[in-house]
């Protein structure tokens, strides 16, 4: 399917704007949206492709920038120097500021007239993060996180309450991708998420592929795990099309 892609400003409250990457396909038809979250390497290369395989299933696909405060359209490679710049803007981030900009990226999505209300979130690394954050504290009907990190953290960014602590409020369906050798995310916190959600009665899915390292799904990256993501991207397509249909 031949998609469409433009880069586009959402308005945030208070003022100002927050930069993004949208793709949907061509023709006029009204589609479910869906929210990627980038990682801490910026909306790159590998999440423009993501966004455009997502338009590519039948969605309106958007990467908001929400390194917009500190650094605003940035792109970094998979490599030392792009990992240490994405690590300072990472521990920049707060919590109250990140669910602002995913409400502000929501609203702006089914804001379009070729949307319907219907939406859908996913992401990858700090985007994973995002995305469960955002099923906690928006009403996505479903959410996609690949490898969050530091959601069974005691503490959530910027020292806010655990985004783990938040598991309650979730209200769509959430699927949950881990990679075992990913030493990033150890078990224990694996468990303590899948605790959560069963705890809350949340509907969800939680998958731990055991050959699979931090950043499977990512071509560009040393530790692509090619059934991983295969696998978790047909998971993903499933998801949608099951709840945003």
């Amino acid at each position: 399917m031949t998609v469409a892609t433009e880069r586009v400003e959402i308005p945030l409250e208070g003022g100002g704007t927050m930069g993004g990457y949208l793709a949907r396909p061509q023709g006029d038809a009204t589609l479910p949206g869906v929210i990627v979250f980038m990682e801490i390497f910026g909306v790159n290369s590998h999440i423009r492709d993501v966004v455009e395989r997502v338009a590519a299933e039948g969605y309106v696909a958007l990467a908001p920038d929400f390194f917009h405060r500190t650094g605003p359209g940035v792109e970094y490679g998979y490599d030392e120097a792009g990992m240490a710049a994405g690590m300072k803007l990472l521990n920049a981030l707060d919590a109250d500021e990140m669910i602002a900009d995913a409400r502000a990226a929501l609203a702006w999505l089914r804001g379009r007239a070729d949307t319907t209300r219907k939406a859908g979130a996913m992401g990858f690394c700090i985007g994973g993060h995002m995305t469960y954050l955002t099923a906690c504290e928006t009403d996505v009907d479903a959410a996609a996180s690949f490898y969050g990190g530091g959601i069974a953290a005691p503490q959530g960014m910027g020292g806010k309450p655990s985004t783990v602590s938040r598991t309650g409020k979730i209200s769509g369906k959430i699927l949950c991708l881990f990679g075992e050798k990913d030493a990033l995310i150890p078990q224990d916190q694996v468990e303590k998420i899948q605790t959560a959600l069963a705890k809350a009665g949340v509907d969800h899915e939680v998958v731990v592929y055991p050959d699979a390292d931090h950043g499977f799904f990512c071509d560009q990256r040393a530790t692509h795990q090619k059934a991983a993501a295969e696998d978790a991207w047909k998971r993903v397509k499933a998801l949608f099309a099951e709840t945003l249909s």
